[in-house]
């Protein structure tokens, strides 16, 4: 069980204070279940943790882990600024009247139409992945006579402890400059667009990240960097944007710090660093995204077939599968689950969880005990806020589950279910 949840007198899951079986009635399954006050804790451990240490800095939650209207709501009741990376995100973002002054646009292939609106919308900052940004911006620029800040975004060539597919700080990468030839000339660039307003630089060094060894060796990078700039022209940064990746516990494999460590350990090194090269201590950024929702959220599922073979494996099929959690398929990403209406049952029956898709990869979680399994059964997988709903598919036309918050025991419905109406919308006939 998570420490989020506990088990009633009917012996039923509880979750944010609400029983998940009578969730599961009122809203059907597949189902994402939000608790908004674990919500509100992580984005303030890393809030409070900047105020605690007396440092300027920016909190900005990483919408790509999951991205609604009420969902950046709560994100900016929480004081929290935004990182999105699509005119869709920003377009949720300005439906939920979000303050555009500190929404951050990134990208690896922004296209014009992007950056125009991020421009036209006056969001705080955007930052440059490319030299194709930068081509973009000065036109746009000269066009809209604006200004607008920007971070260089680098690769320090340092490799997080992670899987290999979600690895982005290695010179190895789509995203970003790298630190030896082509930051300098990107640098130089920019200096020479009236509308841009260099504030420094941003780098990500990974995801799932349990430790802070690889964060301080990246702000080491970036200062020789910000170094040799200083002593050029007098360049100082004035923001360093360090990314997320900050990691949660999926399974009891896990072990993640807690969230306030990682801040310390930033600010830290970064106040070494500056005072180190003569340089003023920048404003601090961070974009964490898992480490907000990621374990505020379960997944609750309807049990339906099983295939049992000798001494091979049980399989236990539920009514969702990649088309709302790719990532198994994607990472091998490993998650636990309970009986939500077994949550008290011995745990007597080896299993594994299929989704329901045509596809022989669509297994949630491989090896687990569970309860002996009967059709009707409500599996409820935990830490499944971040990447779930976000990267959900239409694969086999199935439609989007529905997605529920809770806060003060009330449960209220932030996406709705989608429809096989929804799902065949957009098609046009043929005859």
């Amino acid at each position: 069980m998570s420490e989020l949840s506990t088990v009633n007198e009917k012996g039923h899951m509880v979750f944010a204070g609400l029983d998940v079986v009578s969730l599961t009635k009122e809203f059907q399954t597949p189902l994402f279940v939000y608790n908004v006050e674990k919500i509100r804790k992580n984005a303030q451990a890393f809030v409070e943790g900047f105020k605690r240490l007396g440092i300027k800095a920016q909190v900005a939650y990483a919408s790509k882990a999951f991205s609604s209207v009420a969902m950046l709501q709560v994100a900016k009741q929480e004081g929290l600024s935004l990182d999105v990376v699509s005119q869709g995100e920003l377009y949720t973002a300005i439906k939920a009247d979000f303050p555009m002054d500190k929404v951050h646009l990134h990208g690896n292939n922004k296209s014009r139409d992007e950056l125009r609106m991020a421009l036209e919308h006056k969001i705080g900052c955007i930052v440059i992945d490319n030299f194709h940004d930068i081509a973009l911006l000065k036109e746009l620029l000269v066009d809209a006579d604006e200004t607008m800040d920007v971070l260089i975004r680098v690769t320090p060539g340092i490799e997080a402890h992670t899987h290999d597919y979600i690895l982005t700080g290695n010179e190895d990468s789509k995203f970003g400059f790298d630190l030896k030839n082509q930051a300098k000339q990107a640098y130089e660039e920019i200096k020479q667009i009236k509308g841009l307003r260099l504030k420094g630089l941003h780098c990500h060094i990974g995801s799932q990240i349990f430790e802070t060894d690889g964060f301080i060796m990246a702000i080491k990078r970036l200062y020789e960097v910000l170094a040799d700039w200083y002593k050029a022209d007098g360049f100082q940064a004035s923001v360093l944007n360090l990314g997320g990746g900050f990691g949660i516990r999926y399974t009891d494999e896990d072990e993640p710090l807690p969230l306030e460590n990682y801040v310390g350990a930033l600010v830290d090194e970064v106040t070494l660093e500056a005072h180190k090269y003569g340089l003023s201590l920048p404003e601090i950024w961070i974009e964490p995204g898992r480490a907000i929702v990621g374990d505020a959220a379960i997944t609750l599922y309807e049990i339906g077939s099983k295939k049992e073979i000798p001494h091979v494996r049980n399989y236990v099929a539920i009514d969702g599968g990649m088309t709302d959690n790719i990532r198994p398929a994607l990472y091998q990403a490993k998650y636990d689950a309970v009986i939500a209406n077994k949550a008290n049952h011995p745990k007597t029956y080896p299993c594994s969880i299929a989704g329901k898709c045509c596809e022989s990869g669509d297994m949630l979680i491989y090896d687990t005990l569970l309860p002996e399994v009967e059709p009707g059964d409500i599996l409820a997988v935990f830490s499944t806020g971040a990447y779930g709903y976000s990267m959900a598919s239409h694969y086999n036309r199935f439609p989007k589950p529905a997605v529920v918050f809770v806060e003060n025991n009330k449960a209220t419905l932030v996406v709705k279910r989608e429809t096989y109406v929804d799902v065949t919308q957009n098609d046009l006939s043929y005859e």
